[in-house]
């Protein structure tokens, strides 16, 4: 039985490792969390913010996907897209889901991240 996701794993080219902390520390504002030294060896970082968990992993031929993304709920979801626009990362509105606020951005190797906030009930 499934019963949560663990992590997600993005991809991102070699080198890019100290790019990626400035932006999932400074900019998200999540925490890195040492990889086991077996995974190390790999290069990479991985990320935590509470139970949400985003492993980075090098990959030579990279290049970033265009749909597929880890979807990201947050609380505050205004606050948290002018934290992202005042730290440099872009901030895309999309309001086509329904019950929803959400904004696409991007991390500095170009992999998509939406971040989404539900909609307090009516009444």
């Amino acid at each position: 039985m499934l019963t949560t996701v663990d992590h997600v794993q993005l991809a991102a080219p070699p080198g890019t490792e100290d790019r990626l902390r400035a932006f999932y520390t400074h900019v998200l504002g999540m925490a890195e969390i040492p990889k086991p030294p077996a995974l190390a060896a790999r290069g990479g970082c991985w990320f935590a913010a509470g139970a949400v968990q985003l492993h980075l992993g090098i990959e030579d031929d990279f290049r970033p996907a265009r749909k597929a993304h880890p979807g990201l709920r947050v609380t505050g979801i205004e606050d948290y897209a002018a934290r992202l626009e005042e730290r440099g990362a872009t901030v895309v509105w999309d309001g086509s889901l329904p019950g929803h606020r959400r904004f696409y951005s991007e991390d500095p190797v170009g992999n998509r991240l939406e971040f989404l906030e539900p909609h307090p009930p009516a009444g």
